[in-house]
């Protein structure tokens, strides 16, 4: 298989400016427990996130970021889910918030698991799009990253692209680059409307579920609280001799290989895309109609 973009910089990282770069594959070194702690184990390199009918739990990063790219790798809860989401995602503060979402929709056992993405800017959501995976992501680890940059973000499974959103300010469509975010993980109960819209209800039963976590990776741009908004973004952003890897050329668009894998993911694995969802949206999305992956 061919050696992606952003593997190879991940290679070339090292001789990139590193001030302000974070990466550790150690949860305790990056992350801690953001609630219901007694519902999460750490052992060596492996965390467990448990949901029963008490509580869910989650855990968020010590630190917030601008720029880069925040990988972990999962292992979602096995046999029936349904009813469950396992949630991995960025997300800055406030109402005009930011946020990138991963969300693992339970399933009834033999059916497919679907993954929801959506994005938040300036606090507006309903950017959803599910797909199913091509591969049972409750029988290994597999990896899930956020890559984020000026130009575009863009979500990756095992380092496939499956959803691009790119930076349209010219055509007057607001992009999240400003806010500083944090990186969050989570589960709980969502049988309101996580499996089959709400239908399939979580069959306690089987509990507690049980999602596991390894590989934390964080190598991005450290924004720390004391500094304002717009001090990080400047900061975060290339300028004069100060090059970060995020910024460099090869990373302003995918690659035609990448470009490929996320068709190919579109056609074959997409269940839903909000731009073409005319019943919520009788008037197409301004991005949507813009955007070269519709």
């Amino acid at each position: 298989m061919a050696v992606s973009a952003f593997q190879m910089l991940v290679f070339f990282v090292g001789f990139s400016l590193m001030v302000g770069l974070v990466s550790s594959a150690k949860f305790d070194e990056l992350f801690q427990p953001s609630w219901a702690q007694d519902h999460l184990a750490y052992e060596g390199l492996l965390l467990r996130l448990k949901l029963d009918s008490y509580s869910g739990a989650g855990f968020q990063s010590k630190s917030k970021y601008m720029f880069g790219k925040v990988t972990v790798q999962i292992k979602l809860v096995e046999g029936d889910s349904a009813g469950t989401v396992t949630a991995f995602y960025m997300s800055s503060e406030g109402t005009n918030h930011n946020e990138f979402d991963f969300e693992f929709l339970g399933n009834t056992t033999g059916e497919p698991y679907l993954v929801q993405t959506n994005l938040y800017v300036n606090g507006v959501g309903n950017r959803e799009q599910r797909l199913s995976l091509w591969f049972d992501p409750t029988k290994d680890f597999h990896s899930y990253s956020i890559f984020w940059n000026q130009r575009h973000v863009v979500f990756l499974v095992d380092d496939t692209p499956i959803r691009l959103h790119t930076n349209m300010e010219n055509k007057g469509i607001p992009f999240p680059r400003t806010q500083p975010m944090g990186v969050y993980s989570s589960i709980w109960n969502a049988d309101d409307w996580a499996t089959q819209g709400g239908r399939v209800k979580t069959d306690w039963s089987h509990a507690p579920f049980v999602a596991s976590y390894k590989g934390f990776e964080i190598n991005a741009c450290e924004c720390p609280a004391s500094i304002a908004a717009d001090d990080n973004a400047k900061k975060c952003s290339s300028s004069g001799e100060e090059r970060y890897w995020w910024d460099e050329p090869t990373l302003s668009a995918l690659n035609v290989h990448q470009s490929h894998q996320l068709l190919w993911v579109r056609a074959n694995h997409m269940t839903y895309d909000y731009c073409s969802d005319t019943a919520r949206f009788p008037a197409t999305p301004l991005e949507c109609l813009h955007h070269r992956h519709q």
